[in-house]
């Protein structure tokens, strides 16, 4: 007689657990003006009646600064501790949006720049430090996928919510106040996650001698940054595909609602990931959530008609959040001890260079028609999956990382 899987803890349980909950809410608030920021830059620069090309500058200067600034300050949160880091780096980010708000971005281009590239910069490190933080708050395996997936499923609804609060503050108010918001999402979250005991602990490695290379000395976490660098050109990219898509057959509607169905596609793939139990490692669970996102993303070469589109982006949506969920997990057991927060900041690091990456190929490719475009998320998601293939047991941690 077979005896079946234990059904695996549901996100309830993981909401349960002391600290997650407030942590898990102080993290997405100061997360906010990461979704909020950009959108906000193009629509001050726009009520200024500025040029487009400096809304777009501003835009990208605040994430580029963002993801290189992150691994920076998860190793300086390694070897010290979270709070005088989150603290010192929302005071700077918190002032540069203040001052953004309140100086206007079109009469001082060059300031505006600084302070865009600071209020990215100075990010405060709070989604790698909640990542590196899952392990110590659920020790227990399948908790902790529980947990990755409910913050990757979080961080999902955070970049629906964002660009639509910047857009309604920008029109119901003004531009302006969308980047105060902003500054005050950036202090209140860190203030929050401040107040929680577990972040006011020292990493039980921050004393201990780190090589110069941090966490990528790990062989297996390079190899899983590279792949996760093709998944953020394939969410750049699908975003420009979904707007020449909606040029190309009239049907505006595609340009919001095409990124919108691989979001609900994703959550609900996120639930169901959650809630399954499956019967294999987290590096075996990583390959088959990107070998199905990489197959389901296929039909977009050929599919047109905006219904049917619709329905194809919903596919690949389905396995996005475990993708995402399993790669942040394998990451913090991948990285070298005391890296944990590094590890988690170059996999936001290159997740958003990659989307950055993927707009610039699909734009370029988008004279050629939807076929030319769509070649971009779909080669990025096949080569992703086809990197944790052809070196799948790097994937595996070694002796001289963290154990499972």
């Amino acid at each position: 007689m077979t005896i079946p899987s234990p059904r695996p803890p549901g996100l309830r349980t993981v909401l349960a657990a002391p600290h997650v909950t407030p942590l898990l809410a102080g993290t997405l608030t100061g997360r906010l003006p990461a979704a909020m920021a950009p959108i906000a830059l193009l629509l001050t620069v726009r009520a200024e009646h500025g040029p487009v090309l400096l809304g777009a500058a501003l835009a990208s200067l605040y994430a580029l600064a963002g993801a290189i600034g992150q691994p920076l300050l998860g190793r300086l949160v390694d070897r010290t501790r979270l709070v005088p880091v989150a603290a010192a780096t929302a005071a700077l980010s918190t002032t540069a949006f203040a001052l953004l708000a309140a100086s206007g971005c079109t009469a001082h281009p060059a300031a505006a720049a600084v302070l865009a590239a600071l209020a990215g910069a100075a990010t405060p490190p709070l989604e790698a430090a909640m990542r590196a933080m899952w392990p110590r708050l659920l020790p227990r395996p399948e908790e902790q996928r529980a947990a990755f997936t409910l913050d990757s499923v979080s961080q999902e609804l955070l970049f629906v919510i964002g660009p639509l609060t910047a857009t309604a503050l920008a029109q119901l108010a003004s531009p302006d106040i969308a980047l105060a918001v902003c500054a005050v999402a950036t202090a209140a979250g860190t203030l929050a996650v401040a107040a929680q005991q577990p972040s006011r602990r020292t990493p039980p490695a921050a004393h201990r001698e780190v090589h110069w290379t941090g966490a990528l000395r790990s062989r297996g976490l390079l190899l899983l940054l590279a792949a996760m660098f093709f998944l953020g050109v394939n969410l750049g990219g699908f975003n420009v595909l979904a707007l020449t898509l909606a040029d190309a057959t009239g049907a505006t509607w595609l340009a919001g609602l095409l990124p919108a169905a691989v979001s609900v596609g994703s959550l609900a793939g996120g639930l169901l990931f959650a809630r399954s139990p499956w019967p294999h490692p987290p590096s075996r669970q990583l390959l088959y959530a990107a070998a199905g996102f990489a197959l389901c993303g296929l039909p977009l070469l050929l599919v047109t008609s905006p219904p049917l589109v619709l329905a194809v982006s919903l596919c690949p949506g389905l396995y996005l959040a475990p993708l995402v969920a399993t790669a942040f997990l394998l990451a913090d057991r991948l990285a070298p001890l005391g890296t944990a927060t590094e590890a988690a900041a170059w996999l936001i690091a290159v997740i958003g260079l990659g989307q950055a990456a993927g707009s610039a190929a699909a734009g370029r490719l988008a004279p050629l028609g939807t076929t030319a475009t769509a070649c971009v998320p779909v080669l990025a998601a096949v080569l992703a999956a086809a990197i944790l293939a052809a070196r799948h047991d790097l994937l595996t941690p070694t002796t001289s990382e963290k154990p499972a």
